[in-house]
């Protein structure tokens, strides 16, 4: 997903190669290079404040007992009505139905389930994992006080999975330079690898890690960006690496030197066992065979900055571009564009989103890192469904997030 979160307004940017996007508001490669020969360096101010709609926000009608929601007529009621609805507020209690309200000029909300289960966030920001009902209720929540044992620390959780054995969460921490498994029931950290805040690229470190998964077979994969490397580990509590793909810190586009990586920040499980890898430096992705170490094929992606390719369930490929404005995109394996999404203004206006996931209505749940929130977008109409977090608005309290940058949803195979 990422490489180097930068936090203030303005910013130095490398352009890697002719005709690519201006500087990046975050995650820059610092002294390393897209490729070899040097990029110009270029300056870029982004704005200071931004103009940014009404966040969405959700009350709840209060219900009649198989009946549905509580219906009244037009006239005098109107308006204790909707002081009602106010003093309610935001997710207030149960009994309710979900009513989203939007700014005017903002797309039109919509009745029915959106998600159909939980889902987990990694509220980089914010240094931890939450997980909300899709009635926007947190659930449960790492670190709380006293989860960390003495000497542990937890930074920058860039993302965050449920893992194929049902119990644990494995989490990359990309700015803490580490991988960590937490046990869902007691949140206690049972396996981790690399030294927290040391980036590097010997035995037992890494520097900047991204997409740690583990495998049905127990085995771990992670993109380590910018020592240019896929890492496969055997089965915690081993810590031992099975089988490297790249060569450290020797960052050359797989494209034109095989068996090498250009920043790769993906390493999205497939069906079939294998991987797919996304190359920032490279604007593609390719399926990597675990056995053999060979890339299957390569597919262009038409975004600047790629992050996260994930695999639809038609066989496309789902990619998100981490800019801003940022866009989603699907294409096909020759790289033809098939949907997208990329407004430049609005609410649905994305700035540097960094995963996108389809879920089973084919619509695409995704973090909107530095808008705050996470969403669900139709794939039908490209409306906002489902908004947890207020557009721009970063924070800790109900309801607010920081700068999320990892989801995932909850298999029903997760059974603690």
């Amino acid at each position: 997903m990422s490489l180097v979160r930068a936090r203030r307004r303005r910013i130095h940017a490398r352009r890697p190669w002719a005709g690519q996007r201006p500087g990046h508001q975050g995650r820059m490669l610092g002294d390393h290079h897209y490729e070899a020969s040097p990029p110009t360096s270029v300056t870029r101010t982004f704005e200071a404040s931004r103009n940014q709609p009404r966040p969405i926000v959700c009350y709840r009608v209060p219900m009649v007992p198989n009946r549905g929601p509580l219906r009244q007529p037009a006239g005098s009621l109107a308006v204790p009505i909707l002081a009602a609805l106010l003093l309610l507020g935001p997710g207030a209690g149960p009994g309710g139905v979900l009513v989203a309200s939007r700014a005017a000029g903002a797309p039109p909300g919509v009745n029915g389930p959106v998600l159909s289960g939980n889902i987990l966030i990694a509220d980089a920001g914010n240094d931890r994992i939450i997980e909300v009902t899709p009635d926007k209720r947190i659930v449960w929540e790492f670190p709380r006080p006293g989860d960390l044992r003495p000497g542990q620390s937890f930074h920058d959780p860039d993302d965050a999975f449920y893992t194929p054995a049902g119990r644990t969460i494995i989490t990359n921490e990309e700015d803490n330079h580490t991988i960590t498994i937490i046990d869902y029931r007691t949140r206690h950290v049972v396996w981790q690898y690399g030294h927290p805040g040391k980036p590097g690229s010997a035995d037992g470190y890494l520097n900047t890690p991204d997409d740690a998964y583990q495998l049905p077979d127990g085995s771990i994969v992670v993109a380590d960006i910018k020592n240019c490397r896929i890492l496969l580990f055997d089965p915690p509590p081993a810590h031992r690496i099975r089988r490297q793909y790249g060569v450290t810190r020797d960052c050359r586009a797989s494209t034109k030197v095989p068996g090498h990586f250009l920043y790769p920040n993906g390493d999205t499980p497939l069906p079939n066992g294998n991987i797919l890898v996304t190359e920032i430096g490279t604007q593609s992705a390719s399926e990597l065979d675990l056995a053999t170490g060979r890339l299957l094929y390569h597919v262009p992606l038409p975004v600047a900055y790629p992050s996260d390719t994930q695999l639809t369930r038609t066989g496309e490929y789902l990619v998100v571009d981490y800019s801003r404005p940022g866009k989603i995109v699907i294409v096909r394996r020759d790289g033809h564009l098939v949907w997208s999404d990329a407004p430049a203004r609005g609410p649905g206006r994305l700035d540097h989103p960094s995963l996108a996931l389809e879920l089973p209505s084919g619509d695409l749940l995704l973090n909107d890192d530095y808008n705050h929130r996470v969403i669900v977008v139709a794939r039908k109409d490209k409306r906002i469904l489902w908004q947890y977090g207020e557009t721009g608005r970063p924070g800790r309290t109900r309801g607010l997030l920081r700068e999320p940058d990892g989801v995932d949803t909850k298999p029903p195979t997760f059974a603690p």
